[in-house]
């Protein structure tokens, strides 16, 4: 069998394949000696049809099938050869085939592009020291406080004002008649200047009182988010059925015993700043790695197999329609399409993929394999992350062979990371609060590993 690689670019390649003519002749040969012996033709016995009327009859199946064993066969001895690594099934379009001939075939593969050598040491990198203050820790309390509210109708008749919680009965009209688009809908909650609901809207309700009716008049902005009600004046007709006041708790013992396993107040405080902690630690250790990142793709330029791409956009698509169908949220209602998706994270899926290649690069290059103590450090890890016991971890992995073998993959990254910060300058310095805004438009925080890591 010959066998010769073409490149189309450092990513694509096209295998061209011909197999011996005897080879080609030898399995046809058998093919029809298995259709002999099984072919059930009108006026001959079993076993009996001549091999005229089998070619006359069968050759368009027959030949099919012999090219199709063919290239499975060919396609892995040729991988075997060239020693190409494919990341994904091959494109083939396959000529017809002919007895006494030698067949000849091209698979276009995609394959991953060589990177040389890295440089792995001396890099200055800077680690962000965040501290919890009780300021922080106050308004984190009140974040659980406000969580831990009770709703109660307020006693007397006053009028709505900003901050009140109302029900209310809405029906939208264009020309006179209902207006599906901005639909009918009873009973609904909001909390009054919230910005849950179109500013417009939401301004109309101030001022009315239990039972009140009102009808009102809404311009929907042109970039509302519904085309179908982007940019068109309609009349909603409001009932509002209650006004109901949000009555916080008081933030003592009590309260603390009421959110779980904490006996006092100053217990709950301890947990909220361990909890923050954690967080900024997370936070820092993901700054750091995306700045060796950094470092490590201004090194080398290299073309992505688009494959890879691909699969990584559309992983990043699906999450976040995905994240928008957890909330109750239609993602073709919210202008969130698959294309405009696409356009929104392409960039960053790029970015993954570039990651993804630099860090097997990082891996081969030093030689890290997955030990025993690579493997419990993460799993330390992920237990924190995750707030659950290594052991139930362990059995999972022990129930769903691909996400252990992704998690193993992400294990031998974050060593490929911790190796190169060893070999670097650290500088520590002062961190804001919060989470910086990220370079890039992300569906989540910043994915545990790439999807792309489990597509090999």
């Amino acid at each position: 069998m010959k066998v010769n690689v073409q490149d189309v670019s450092t990513v694509e390649k096209i295998l061209n394949v011909e197999i011996p003519e005897a080879e080609v002749t030898r399995e046809i040969d058998k093919a029809y000696g298995t259709l002999k012996k099984n072919a059930s033709v009108r006026g001959f016995r079993p076993g009996k049809v001549p091999l005229s009327i089998l070619q006359q009859r069968f050759s368009k199946d027959v030949h099919a099938e012999v090219r199709g064993q063919l290239i499975q066969s060919s396609y892995a001895e040729a991988l075997r050869q060239t020693q190409l690594v494919p990341l994904g099934e091959p494109v083939v379009d396959p000529p017809q085939i002919e007895k006494g001939q030698p067949y000849q075939y091209s698979a276009t593969v995609e394959v991953r592009p060589t990177i040389e050598a890295l440089e792995l040491k001396g890099f200055t990198l800077h680690k962000k020291a965040n501290t919890v203050d009780d300021e922080e820790i106050e308004a984190h309390l009140k974040v659980l406080q406000k969580g831990q509210a009770q709703l109660k109708s307020i006693e007397n008749d006053r009028p709505v004002k900003k901050g009140d919680y109302v029900l209310i009965n809405y029906e939208g009209y264009r020309d006179g008649k209902p207006f599906e688009p901005a639909g009918k809908t009873e009973n609904f909650g909001v909390e009054v200047g919230s910005g849950r609901i179109l500013k417009e809207f939401d301004d109309q309700l101030v001022g009315m009182s239990r039972n009140s009716e009102k009808e009102f008049t809404v311009c929907f902005p042109d970039d509302y988010f519904s085309k179908d009600l982007a940019g068109l004046e309609v009349v909603f007709k409001v009932t509002l059925n209650d006004i109901k006041e949000e009555i916080l708790p008081d933030i003592d013992d009590e309260f603390a015993k009421d959110l779980g396993e904490h006996e006092t107040l100053a217990d709950l405080k301890e947990t909220i700043r361990k909890d923050l902690e954690g967080k900024y630690q997370d936070l820092s250790e993901r700054e750091l790695r995306r700045e060796i990142l950094d470092q490590l793709i201004k090194q080398k330029e290299f073309e992505l197999p688009p494959v890879l791409v691909k699969h990584e956009l559309s992983a990043l698509v699906n999450e976040a329609q995905n994240m928008l169908r957890y909330r109750g949220l239609s993602p073709e209602e919210e202008g969130e399409t698959e294309e405009k998706l696409s356009g929104k994270y392409q960039s960053l899926a790029e970015r993954r993929v570039r990651e993804y290649l630099l860090l097997q690069k990082v891996v081969e290059q030093e030689g890290i394999t997955i030990t025993d103590e690579i493997l419990e450090e993460a799993y330390q890890r992920m237990a924190k992350r995750m707030n659950q016991s290594v052991e139930t971890i362990k059995q999972f992995h022990k129930a769903y062979e691909e996400a252990f073998e992704a998690f193993k993959h992400k294990a031998l990254e974050d060593e490929a990371i911790q190796r190169i910060a060893k070999n670097s300058t650290i500088k520590i310095v002062e961190g804001g609060k919060g989470v910086d805004e990220k370079p890039e438009a992300e569906p989540t925080e910043p994915a545990p590993e790439s999807k792309t890591d489990q597509k090999e």
